[in-house]
């Protein structure tokens, strides 16, 4: 196994790795965000990963989402992000959950680590507000549609964002339920006018970069860096 990782070792320590390999995340919203989010924690070495959503694979997902293909389009996203981690992290253990949060049930309290990149406000704030009062640290991915620069997303508490709509729906829901803090990945990025308004307009570089700076930050809790 050392063989794939020989390179992640050098950088962490073996220490570092098995800290990572007996470490448990999930990836609520398995789309432009936590496609790249999960596939990231899977090649740091995360052993136990989790997959939570109800959606199946369209071609307007094509332009921005890890897993989709032309030959995959109409299969559940959990599916298809499970089979790619296992062929780039074999010693993964994937667990696929078919459902939207919080409709379908689960056991918050079995991760390290929660990835939020869900894109409803309701079930966002469901999962913020439950994951805190499990003590389960989470992270919360901002807005990343109508967005072009990929440097302008950046680490942040929920209260010091600014600019990002969502953000500012977020903040204003965390607060009415006493939610103190929340690390997010924001852009700083006035979002773009779009020609088509009742479409949300995204490319391949934005929210990927948005679940990389993700699953970064985890990593790095994770290991206590």
């Amino acid at each position: 196994m050392n063989e794939y990782y020989a390179r992640t070792i050098n950088l962490i320590g073996e220490e570092g790795l098995n800290k990572l390999q007996n470490s448990s995340v999930a990836v609520f919203g398995v789309g432009g965000v936590g496609s790249f989010a999960a596939e990231a924690v899977a090649r740091a070495g995360v052993g136990n990963i989790a997959l939570i959503d109800g959606d199946v694979i369209v071609k307007s997902n094509i332009n921005r989402q890890l897993l989709a293909t032309v030959e995959n389009i109409g299969e559940e996203k959990t599916k298809a992000m499970a089979c790619r981690i296992k062929s780039v992290a074999p010693f993964a253990k994937v667990t696929e959950i078919q459902g939207f949060y919080p409709q379908t049930s689960v056991d918050l309290k079995t991760f390290d680590f929660i990835i939020d990149a869900i894109d409803d406000v309701a079930a966002k704030t469901e999962l913020i507000k439950n994951a805190t009062n499990s003590n389960v640290p989470i992270i919360s991915s901002m807005g990343a549609g109508n967005r072009l620069s990929p440097e302008l997303f950046e680490i942040s508490d929920i209260y010091k964002t600014k600019i990002d709509p969502l953000a500012r729906v977020m903040r204003k829901k965390l607060k009415e339920l006493g939610i103190k803090n929340l690390p997010v990945v924001y852009s700083k990025e006035i979002p773009r006018a779009v020609k088509d308004k009742s479409l949300i307009g995204s490319i391949s570089f934005a929210p990927s970069a948005a679940g990389l700076i993700m699953a970064g930050y985890v990593v790095r809790k994770l290991l206590n860096l």
